[in-house]
């Protein structure tokens, strides 16, 4: 599918571009890859990350500004959307400026994509988008909703399909790292609330299953990661187990604005529309009908009236220090 074909990634130069990349670069034989990113030196550590591959170019660029998007997408087969505001705290600080990216931005992605006739889009989206409490959820569950209403707003060829899923360990804010140099500095982690949960699942495998819903959607589909899930006093407690002591403590500090105690992946509203496509997703049909949808018919309904971190499979602490010791980024000083 991705053989000789022009690959653009927004916001690649982030955690999941980094894995993107280099899975593309592994399992395909591309044209060329577009990293598109504002970040200047990000774009050059990887650069050399990439030993300079001549598949790769780099463009210095913003979602924001849909005229060099445009340009820059010039000839693109398929587009990654992986740019946003990502974090929390830091999109209800400054409201506007979440907007304009994850908002703004996805709707030039958008535009952008059907007048250079790009093959398909693939949004990458959050659990913070279902039943959104915090901005960032807010302006992510608009961008879902604009990526699969463009199947059927526009008259084009460019078909538009979301991928949804939960907090992967190797991302930029992942509490892996935070909780690695909290032990290192102060010997003391801060937990938010002992009960709260999250999903979690390795970087590489959470790119494997994007790989897997691209080569598979019709557009117009949400595909949800099945994604396991763990309390965040078990991460606490994992983490001083391999890189603390007997004096690690915990300090609780209550939930931040905007958090909630358990994730959702599927709502009680998206569930009578849900499917179990296979043992790693979930797919939400969209609600207007297309011919291309029947070949989910056969498929049973999910099994949750609402998919959640709370009733997800929970990582017992052996297979979650399995899977931490396969994150070599976890382990380097």
């Amino acid at each position: 599918m991705f053989d000789d074909k022009v690959i653009f990634v927004t916001g690649g130069t982030g955690s999941w571009g980094h894995e993107l990349v280099k899975q593309m670069l592994e399992n395909y034989k591309p044209k060329e890859i577009r990293i598109y990113s504002r970040g200047e030196h990000k774009q050059v550590e990887m650069k050399r990350e990439f030993g300079n591959n001549p598949l790769l170019r780099f463009i210095i660029g913003d979602v924001r500004d849909k005229n060099i998007l445009g340009l820059a997408m010039k000839g693109s087969d398929y587009v990654f959307h992986l740019a946003a505001l990502k974090h929390v705290p830091i999109c209800e600080e400054n409201c506007w400026e979440a907007v304009l990216t994850n908002i703004y931005g996805t709707q030039n992605v958008i535009e952008c994509a059907i007048a250079n006739q790009v093959k398909k889009v693939v949004d990458i989206s959050t659990d913070k988008a279902v039943d959104p409490l915090n901005l960032y959820g807010c302006t992510k569950a608009c961008g879902e909703k604009m990526i699969i209403n463009a199947n059927e707003n526009y008259v084009s060829d460019t078909k538009f399909v979301c991928i949804r899923g939960g907090n992967v360990m190797g991302t930029n804010g992942s509490v892996l790292p935070l909780f690695k140099r909290q032990i290192a500095e102060s010997n003391e982690i801060t937990i938010t609330d002992p009960n709260m949960t999250r999903y979690l699942m390795s970087t590489r495998e959470a790119i494997s299953l994007v790989f897997q819903a691209v080569l598979n959607s019709e557009g117009g589909e949400i595909f949800v990661m099945r994604m396991p899930a763990t309390k965040v006093s078990n991460i606490a407690e994992v983490m001083t187990k391999l890189f603390g002591n007997d004096e690690t403590k915990q300090k609780i500090i209550g939930v931040r604005p905007g958090e909630k105690l358990h994730e959702v992946l599927v709502s009680k509203n998206e569930s009578p529309r849900t499917k179990i496509y296979n043992e790693k997703y979930y797919v939400i049909l969209p609600q207007f009908k297309t011919p291309g949808m029947k070949k989910y018919d056969t498929l049973s309904p999910i099994e949750y009236e609402e998919f959640n971190s709370n009733n997800a499979d929970h990582l017992d602490d052996e297979n979650f220090v399995s899977i931490l010791k396969k994150e070599d980024w976890l382990w380097k000083d």
